[in-house]
């Protein structure tokens, strides 16, 4: 890699934000790096889907910054952040495609709304992309015609369709069969190496997830709880960070809602107290 190309593609420096009055994430630095596949994950209501959002200039931090290639989104006008979001492709949950248009619509409309490259070769790029998942040949298809397994594979397909340096991935193993699901993961993987991309996907698919990352985030409460090497964090003995990877159903995040004791709750004899939180 040249010295002049920055290492992190994507970095958080002491980032707050929420919705409302809610702190969602609080005081975060964390950091992804170009040319990797990072996954995002950690407990539920952590933070990871709001990241995404902030990535992409949908959402601007209340303090601290949010780094793309070195430039921080925050100060951008319209325009400068319409461009920065060129160079950016984003996976959906669940596909999003527009449902009233053909895949091949799906796939050609980022090329359509940020290009003015001719047909003919809106054409060629959109069948390269769906050849490249493996769904050239469902280009006439309409989206309630197609598989959730091949709704996210064409929701892929149109992601790269602008060939981005960044790519996110929101939840790209959810719902889908055990088939499906490894193919997705294979693509991120395969796509990445391929294109020379930056992948960054939230799962809470462990098994898959761990196969294919080369960075792994763990986020929880707003908090960074980890950020490494999928070897490191196999490694891990933070409680919170052991419970997720090895998936034990109680530790730092409790199986119990907090409550005062069962005997106190059924009117049996015995000390009152709150359990931990």
């Amino acid at each position: 890699m040249p010295p002049t190309v920055n290492p992190l593609l994507v970095e958080f420096r002491h980032l707050s934000f929420g919705y409302g009055e809610r702190a969602v994430l609080d005081d975060v630095s964390l950091h992804f790096p170009r040319g990797k596949v990072t996954a995002l994950i950690g407990p539920m209501g952590g933070g990871k889907t709001t990241t995404l959002r902030l990535m992409g200039g949908q959402s601007h931090a209340w303090s601290g910054q949010m780094l793309f290639d070195g430039q921080d989104l925050g100060p951008m006008d319209q325009a400068q952040l319409y461009a920065v979001r060129r160079r950016m492709g984003m996976l959906f949950q669940y596909g999003a495609l527009f449902a009233d248009m053909s895949v091949f619509e799906n796939v050609a409309f980022p090329l359509r709304e940020h290009t003015d490259l001719p047909e003919s070769l809106i054409r060629d790029i959109v069948l390269m992309k769906l050849n490249a998942v493996g769904l050239r040949n469902a280009r006439h298809l309409m989206p309630s015609e197609v598989s959730g397994g091949m709704a996210k594979r064409i929701g892929i397909a149109r992601a790269i369709a602008l060939d981005p340096e960044l790519v996110m991935y929101d939840e790209p193993f959810s719902g889908l069969d055990p088939i499906s699901l490894r193919v997705a993961a294979r693509l991120i993987r395969e796509l990445n190496d391929a294109m020379g991309l930056t992948s960054i996907f939230v799962s809470h698919e462990l098994t898959q997830t761990l196969e294919i990352a080369d960075h792994v985030v763990i986020l929880d409460q707003g908090k960074v709880a980890f950020q490494g090497t999928v070897p490191e964090v196999r490694a891990s003995t933070d409680p919170l960070v052991f419970q997720y990877v090895n998936e034990r159903p109680d530790g730092p995040v409790r199986f119990h809602y907090p409550a005062v004791t069962l005997e106190a709750d059924f009117g049996l004899a015995g000390p009152t107290q709150s359990a931990p939180s």
